[in-house]
């Protein structure tokens, strides 16, 4: 396929609108981690989408949220960031007839810049049309947008039609991407997220955003099998039996569920082994968060 436009779409919108899950369904298979907690996604996640000569190249962010942590400032400061710079911007919102916080600021920056924005409109499978119809009139009275498009990324309904409609704001141009990459992200580093999501799955409360992964043997051996050793971080001693579990019941079960995914996504077999240490208050230490990946580009 040739590619003749290319472009950068960022994706932003509050924590927990169903980003990532859209940014999956678009590229057709998972690369962004996904679950009902806020603050899941802490860096920014590039999703290639080659379609009909075009190459799309999508921005999955972090949730704008206030922050608490010097993460949190990263992660806020990477949002902000990405709506500069790009062809369009997506902003995803919750089919609720209010303009929240996250959402002016977000429609402040757009303004700012000048970018075209589309709004979409997700989880419409949890609402009625009418209601629907009130939450158009709210946001497009705000600001005028490209378009507004109603989807169910969960679903999959609306994502064609949303894809297709974007292909207006790509640029003439040569790919930017090579044609079989569906992310920016080292496989490793892939790996390490497909980790931290089970955590974030299998664990309550504040727990699992004290967590961070760190890939440290990466290694394939010659029959194709990858040997895979993660390290998970976490901030409090107690919290480290916690993740390990009577036994060591709940790191197998976390182990258990991200070696699935990582050998789907990987599409060989993976001997992975996974140790918990405890590094206090490692969210607000610049060194650590630089460590275990969240860098500024």
């Amino acid at each position: 396929m040739e590619i003749r436009k290319s472009g950068m779409i960022s994706i932003v919108g509050r924590p927990n609108v169903g980003k990532s899950t859209l940014t999956n369904a678009l590229v057709g298979e998972k690369i962004a981690i996904v679950t009902n907690k806020p603050q899941t996604t802490r860096n920014r996640i590039c999703a290639v989408v080659n379609r009909e000569g075009c190459q799309f190249v999508f921005l999955d962010t972090p949730g704008l949220h206030k922050a608490r942590t010097r993460l949190g400032d990263y992660m806020v400061k990477v949002v902000k960031e990405s709506v500069a710079d790009v062809d369009a911007v997506l902003l995803l919102v919750e089919p609720i007839p209010h303009i929240g916080g996250p959402e002016a600021e977000l429609i402040r920056r757009i303004k700012e810049l000048n970018v075209p924005a589309v709004l979409v409109i997700n989880k419409i499978d949890t609402v009625e049309k009418e209601e629907l119809l009130s939450v158009m009139q709210v946001y497009g009275a705000a600001h005028d947008f490209a378009a507004i498009v109603p989807i169910s990324a969960k679903r999959n309904e609306g994502v064609d039609e949303l894809l297709g409609l974007l292909a207006q704001f790509l640029p003439e141009g040569p790919q930017l991407f090579p044609e079989d990459m569906v992310t920016d992200q080292p496989e490793r580093q892939v790996c390490a997220e497909i980790i931290r999501e089970k955590l974030l799955l299998c664990l309550d409360k504040e727990i699992p955003h004290g967590t961070a992964v760190e890939i440290t043997t990466f290694s394939e051996r010659d029959d194709g099998i990858i040997d895979l050793d993660a390290t998970i971080y976490c901030e409090k001693a107690s919290h480290k039996g916690i993740i390990i579990g009577k036994g060591g019941a709940m790191l197998k079960k976390i182990s258990t569920l991200a070696r699935t995914d990582i050998e789907a996504f990987m599409g060989t077999k993976v001997f992975l082994q996974t140790w918990v240490k405890v590094k206090e208050n490692w969210r607000d230490n610049m060194n650590l968060i630089k460590n275990f990946g969240y860098r500024d580009e």
